[in-house]
C-alpha cells in the first residue's frame, strides 16, 4: 500500500504539470482522486500537523496571482495553471488528513 501512495503522489505532480498543456475536463477529478489516495495512504498521524501547515501555505500561494509580479504571458499562465492544479491535488489530501486529525482528537478527548 505504501508504494500505491507514493505513486499517487508522483502521479499527482505529473498530472498537475501536464494539465497546463492538455485540455481535458476529467483532469480535476483525477487530481482529486489522487489527492484522496495520498491523504489516506501517505500521511501518518505524526506528519499530519506539518502537512496541514504546508497545505495552508500552498493554498495561500495558490490564490496569489503571479500576474502582479510578472507581466502576463504564456509562461505565467502555464505556471499559474500548474499551481492551481497542484493546489487542488493537495487540498484533497489535506481534507482527508484534517478529517483524520479531527476524528483522532475526538477519540482522545473521550478518554
Amino acid at each position: 500500500m505504501n508504494k500505491v501512495g507514493k505513486w499517487a503522489f508522483v502521479s499527482g505532480i505529473i498530472v498537475s504539470v501536464l494539465a497546463a498543456f492538455i485540455e481535458w475536463e476529467g483532469i480535476p477529478t483525477i487530481l482529486i482522486a489522487l489527492g484522496l489516495v495520498v491523504g489516506f495512504l501517505n500521511i501518518a498521524e505524526k506528519e499530519a500537523e506539518k502537512f496541514l501547515i504546508a497545505t495552508i501555505a500552498l493554498l495561500i500561494i495558490g490564490t496569489a496571482s503571479f500576474s502582479v509580479l510578472i507581466a502576463n504571458g504564456t509562461f505565467v499562465s502555464k505556471t499559474q495553471t500548474i499551481l492551481n492544479d497542484f493546489t487542488a491535488f493537495v487540498a484533497a489530501a489535506a481534507l482527508v488528513v484534517a478529517l483524520k486529525v479531527i476524528v483522532n482528537l475526538s477519540e482522545n478527548s473521550k478518554k
